[in-house]
């Protein structure tokens, strides 16, 4: 009897080393950049039912994580809301996961912080994709494929 990998079980990037960032990360295309006004990020979350965006700066560099809920203060405020830009609210900002961190470390670095999502940067600061606790505690979770016979 020979044991099968399921198909989207990842690889380890670096073998014997067990599974990094870049294994688990996945795309995320809801991005704004810092000077983009709060108006436009609730409409952003709004239409794409979604609970985060990506902040980006001028440069396109990752800045950091605005949230639905970040932004709810905002809404009760909505005379203001078209003159403030993001760049000027709280928002998670880094540092960020890099594609090289081993998942585990990851795994533990956002429980620490109580992170949901952690953006992935490559060396420039440009984004990569996102790690959910939820894909890494999954993936952390699946013990490895063993190939042979029983």
């Amino acid at each position: 009897m020979t044991a099968t990998r399921t198909p989207d079980a990842p690889r380890p990037a670096r073998p014997g080393r067990g599974l990094t960032v870049a294994d688990a990360m996945e795309p995320w295309d809801y991005q704004i950049t810092d000077d983009s006004t709060v108006d436009r990020a609730n409409d952003i979350l709004r239409s794409a039912d979604v609970e985060y965006l990506l902040v980006r700066d001028h440069d396109g560099r990752c800045e950091g994580v605005v949230t639905r809920t970040g932004l709810r203060s905002f809404r009760i405020r909505s005379w203001s809301t078209d003159r403030i830009v993001i760049g000027a609210t709280s928002h998670q900002r880094g540092p960020f996961a890099w594609p090289t961190m081993g998942l585990a470390l990851a795994a533990i670095a956002m429980r620490v912080k109580r992170l949901t999502i952690w953006p992935v940067v490559d060396e420039d600061g440009y984004l990569l994709g996102i790690l959910t606790a939820d894909r890494a505690a999954v993936l952390l979770a699946v013990p490895p494929a063993h190939a042979g016979s029983c």
